[in-house]
């Protein structure tokens, strides 16, 4: 594997200014493509899962996170509160606090729920200085978060549907867990004191792993301090591990933000909240492509999806005009033009772009492209709306295969 911290610079991905401060990367042009990428996806299939999004402030009354109990447990962690008008405001940690508000801005009956609630948010973490590090360890994270409210006997399912939506975005995007961890609490006051919720949530997650039929390690000590998590683990260049994605049972904010719901019986009931990120932040995830690809990411990823290059200038203007096409399409295209170099050296200067399309005289004439494809296989000449059409199904549909 590669060190992210490293070749995502040289491959103009983010990079950081002491004027900004640590841990707080900027994206360049080509990162944020893959960002942005990162951000369709998830918001796409959990559209499709029928998850519902929100937009929510990133500064909070420190109030909130008293009732959510952030400013009990997790103090240490979080910026100093702000004056404001007599008011102290916060850099929100997490998101499930305002999420928690949002619900019960709106009365609910049990024919509602499950109440899937999504947002690609910003989120702020005190991280102390020797522990920042390129993507993976940063103090402003874009998260892919979200909460179901749900009855107690929804939550198995929806648990289990997150997990598998986990496994498919990880599917899509190439990359293997290192292990699923069962994260339970430890000894000490880090945690919220209620043992029979910390035994039914783990129960229910203990279930959803049994369930799923993959293999998991219980470990105390790792829990959030509300609840347990399922905690899918990946690891880096040099085998550290770290969290990626997470799925968590909270019963204890909903009873503190007096969460509920109106039954069959006409009666109030309390949801239970789970809590699921598919990519975790979108910072930690591409540091984790970076490494495990190579910046080689799967086509539907990559910066540059095909590179356009005319053989001489007389093709230039029918690549110029393909390379419009492509764009129409909503494919990523870029013209490496004669003016940069030897075609060998366009070739070379184009490795990790998933296609290279070679534009001489005859291709030029004949409507015909000639493609290569970044694992070194080279396809015959064909109709150019024809190698289109078949590259567009297979990046729309996110597949890692090149060609098929």
């Amino acid at each position: 594997m590669h060190d992210h911290r490293k070749l995502g610079r040289e491959l103009g991905l983010f990079d950081t200014d002491p004027l900004i401060g640590a841990g707080l990367p900027y994206w360049l042009p080509d990162g944020a493509v893959v960002r942005h990428a990162l951000e369709e996806y998830v918001r796409e299939v959990e559209r499709r899962a029928g998850y519902r999004h929100v937009s929510s402030p990133v500064l909070g009354k420190r109030e909130l996170y008293e009732i959510s109990g952030h400013w009990a447990h997790y103090r240490d962690d979080m910026f100093p509160p702000m004056d404001l008008g007599g008011e102290q405001v916060v850099l929100r940690p997490s998101l499930c606090p305002h999420h928690a508000v949002i619900y019960r801005s709106r009365s609910h009956s049990y024919r509602e729920l499950p109440l899937r609630m999504a947002e690609l948010g910003g989120m702020y973490r005190s991280e102390l200085s020797g522990v920042l590090g390129g993507l993976t360890r940063v103090r402003a994270i874009q998260l892919n978060d979200a909460h179901i409210f749900c009855t107690l006997d929804q939550v198995a399912d929806e648990a289990s549907a997150a997990l598998e939506m986990i496994g498919n975005a990880y599917a899509a995007m190439g990359i293997r867990p290192a292990r699923y961890r069962l994260s339970l609490a430890g000894e000490g006051g880090k945690y919220v004191a209620a043992p029979e919720n910390w035994s039914r949530a783990a129960a229910l997650l203990t279930e959803v792993l049994e369930r799923s039929g993959l293999e998991y390690e219980a470990v105390e000590g790792e829990a959030a301090f509300y609840g347990p998590k399922i905690d899918v683990q990946v690891a880096d260049s040099a085998g550290r591990e770290s969290t990626l994605s997470t799925v968590q049972v909270d019963f204890h904010q909903p009873e503190q933000f007096d969460l509920h719901y109106t039954g069959a019986d006409g009666a109030k009931h309390r949801p239970v909240m789970v809590h699921r990120s598919i990519i975790g932040s979108v910072e930690r995830a591409v540091a984790h492509l970076v490494e495990r690809h190579g910046g080689a990411f799967p086509a539907w990823l990559a910066p540059t999806q095909l590179a356009v290059l005319p053989v001489s200038d007389a093709e230039l203007p029918h690549a110029q005009r393909f390379a419009q096409q492509c764009l129409e399409r909503g494919l990523r295209a870029e013209v490496s033009a004669p003016g940069r170099g030897s075609l060998g050296a366009r070739v070379r200067e184009a490795r990790l772009v998933p296609y290279q399309l070679v534009i001489g005289a005859k291709e030029a004439a004949d409507g015909l492209v000639s493609a290569r494809l970044r694992d070194g296989r080279r396809l015959d000449p064909q109709p150019a709306a024809e190698f289109l059409a078949r590259i567009t199904d297979l990046i729309t549909s996110r597949s890692t295969d090149l060609w098929r």
